[in-house]
């Protein structure tokens, strides 16, 4: 049997795409050993600089260790989105194909051909290699996005909004349940516009009357909720949902007015206050955002609106990402670029605020008893065994790592449990099993 390394880079909505092409190249044996693979793909991301850097050197890294006769495959995001200086370039790769074909990569290795499809994929009814968790599982809504911030290039090489519709949703929920699967993270671009391209102006609603159908489905969240389309609805659906944790990933990215305004986010300080106010109060409520430092224009009264903001809000997980300037995007054409000595020096005062922030919230979990379930042996090794907290996002939101077991039995990878926080160890908690579910 001929072998496969496949990498999957940038958000989770790539991983999925990766396990579409997963699926579609069973015939071959996944191996982690890149000197043993007969075909080595490159599930690539083109959101900002950073992630065009991992993606390149991950090529470069896999074209010398690979052996002779190896096929070497780019696909993804910065794929399509530099489509034409690739190829000339880099000659590295043996193929390249972009966001519109993981369901005929088997096709493309076949024939050895390169493939640019005017579309952009979107799964419906594929089936996939899950590569990550036996219980838990991401499940794509749609691709592209309608949302025009000034920062952002993804609409123009994903497309415009296209959702898929909601009995392909849930007859891919239904089929993963059936397959084991009962925990899911249903993700886009911007979630909360889900089948507003139908003129459904609700569609997270409708989807969680439909899950609400669905037995045996335990738990779920939402991830990317967008401000100007998450309605006060929506939210309070969440909150009354038996399925749906009271999960809130809302991105910001600023808080100051006149950024916001910049950014051409449509949502201004006080609506997005509003929105993340109820989401607080909901009852065991977890929150996440993300913000972004130096976008053009961008202040030191701006800066330091969103620093009080980040100390006096009370998050319980916020990323920080310097501004990329993307050509293709409004912010790269603009004037008064933020030097990047600038950019690094605010980002280290917001990351400390982030850091303690996490800390405090990892150290009022000691003491608890939470329901966990269990993802295998930890990124510790193998004297612990890894898991997480039920509401969290896989491999996202954190790991608790148990190194006792009072149930007198072999515990088993998926399954749930009940533990008892004991410490903080670095950035991950302690726990004692102390039940199986």
């Amino acid at each position: 049997m001929k072998k496969l390394h496949l990498v999957s880079l940038g958000c989770t909505k790539n991983l999925v795409d990766s396990e579409i092409m997963l699926n579609r190249l069973r015939d071959y044996e996944m191996t982690d050993e890149v000197d043993e693979a007969d075909l080595l793909i490159v599930n690539s991301c083109g959101f900002i600089n950073p992630a065009k850097e991992e993606s390149l050197e991950t090529i470069f890294n896999l074209n010398e260790a690979r052996k002779k006769d190896s096929i070497l495959v780019m696909a993804g995001c910065l794929s399509e989105r530099y489509k034409e200086a690739l190829q000339k370039e880099l000659k590295e790769v043996d193929i390249f194909t972009g966001v519109g074909d993981y369901d005929a990569i088997d096709e493309l290795v076949r024939k050895r051909e390169s493939r640019f499809s005017e579309r952009t994929f979107l799964i419906d009814g594929e089936a996939r290699v899950v590569s990550n968790s036996n219980y838990h599982t991401y499940i794509k809504l749609s691709e592209g996005c309608n949302q025009s911030c000034s920062f952002c290039a993804i609409p123009n090489f994903k497309g415009k909004l296209q959702s898929r519709s909601l009995r392909s949703v849930a007859n891919e929920v239904k089929a993963m349940v059936e397959n084991g699967y009962y925990d899911f993270s249903f993700i886009s671009q911007d979630s909360s516009s889900y089948l507003r391209d139908f003129n459904i102006g609700e569609g997270l609603v409708k989807l969680m009357d439909e899950m609400s159908g669905c037995s045996k489905i335990k738990s779920a969240r939402i991830l990317y909720l967008y401000p100007t389309t998450t309605s006060d609805e929506l939210i309070d659906k969440i909150i009354e949902s038996p399925i749906f944790f009271n999960y809130f990933d809302m991105p910001i990215q600023h808080i100051s007015d006149r950024l916001l305004k910049t950014m051409k986010r449509g949502a201004g300080k006080k609506r997005i206050m509003e929105q993340l106010t109820k989401m607080r109060e909901a009852k065991d409520s977890f929150l996440r955002t993300s913000v972004i430092v130096g976008h053009p224009t961008e202040t030191e009264e701006d800066f330091n609106e969103l620093k009080e903001f980040l100390e006096e809000f009370d998050f319980d997980r916020i990323n920080i990402f310097a501004y990329s300037d993307e050509e293709d995007t409004s912010a790269y054409e603009m004037a008064d670029k933020i030097p990047a000595e600038i950019i690094e020096k605010r980002i280290d005062v917001l990351q400390k605020i982030i850091d303690e922030k996490f800390m405090k919230n990892l150290e009022n979990e000691v003491g608890k008893t939470i329901t966990i379930s269990i993802d295998g042996e930890s990124s510790e090794g193998e004297f612990f065994v890894g898991a997480k907290k039920d509401i969290w996002a896989l491999e996202i939101d954190g790991e608790i790592l148990i190194n006792e077991n009072e149930t007198g039995e072999e515990l088993k990878v998926g399954g749930q449990y009940t533990v008892k926080i004991t410490q903080v160890v670095g950035d991950k908690l302690l726990a004692t099993m102390i039940k199986k579910i």
